[in-house]
């Protein structure tokens, strides 16, 4: 079934204007059991045109494009109200389109280089639901905003009291290991929880901060603070 209830594969839509890559990823998609791409756009106008025609599960968005870029083209989908999630392809580990496409609701962000293996899994993953941040893009744009201060967020600056004193010392931990990146396993280990627990404060979470999946609360961490400055991966 796919990520959007219809009994079938998950329906994909690859929005990129290299017509090379665009070409591999239908191939390396075209192997997956369960996975069915539908439609290839060569830009941002043409690939909200048909996300509104074809609604497909899954959108594999480039963030650079003629036409609307990828973080508005991301915004049009989202503000449409279609339910295709956006998984967004970056070249390069430090990328400002990235947050832009984040704030814009993307479910997630994954490097071009990716193995194929990895790529699948991130569609299927996303498709389910869940969001895919890829650590080396996590921790790159995490030292490009704590390095370059305030200015280099664009969200107005918090209130004194905003949503994230909701949360308990514990979930504010989970979050930050999340919003470095790191999947609940790997959180898991690092706070000597089991991954149940975790799962159980990453709903907790959600709930508290009134996202709708992983990766909008971590663009509240980023958002208000939760990232100090002694706290950045190396």
């Amino acid at each position: 079934m796919s990520g959007t209830g219809r009994p079938g594969p998950v329906r994909v839509l690859i929005a990129d204007d290299d017509a090379l890559l665009r070409a591999g990823l239908d191939l390396v998609l075209g192997t997956a059991d369960g996975v069915e791409v539908v439609g290839t756009a060569g830009d941002g106008v043409q690939a909200v045109e048909l996300c509104r025609r074809l609604v497909p599960d899954v959108v594999l968005m480039d963030v650079r494009m003629p036409g609307h870029d990828g973080v508005e083209a991301t915004r049009r989908i989202t503000a449409a109200g279609l339910p295709t999630r956006v998984l967004v392809l970056t070249t390069f580990q430090h990328d400002d389109y990235v947050w832009g496409a984040l704030r814009a609701g993307a479910a997630g962000f994954l490097l071009k280089r990716a193995s194929p293996e990895r790529l699948i899994d991130a569609v299927r993953a996303v498709a389910a639901g869940d969001a895919v941040l890829d650590p080396a893009v996590t921790r790159d744009l995490l030292g490009h905003l704590l390095a370059a201060g305030p200015a280099a967020d664009p969200a107005p600056p918090a209130p004194a009291e905003g949503p994230l004193d909701a949360l308990t010392p514990r979930e504010r931990e989970v979050l930050r290991l999340a919003a470095e990146g790191r999947p609940n396993a790997d959180i898991a280990a690092s706070l000597l929880l089991a991954e149940s627990t975790v799962k159980t404060h990453i709903k907790r979470i959600l709930a508290k901060l009134g996202a709708h999946d992983r990766s909008q609360a971590v663009a509240a961490a980023y958002r208000h603070g939760l990232m100090a400055p002694e706290r950045r991966s190396p």
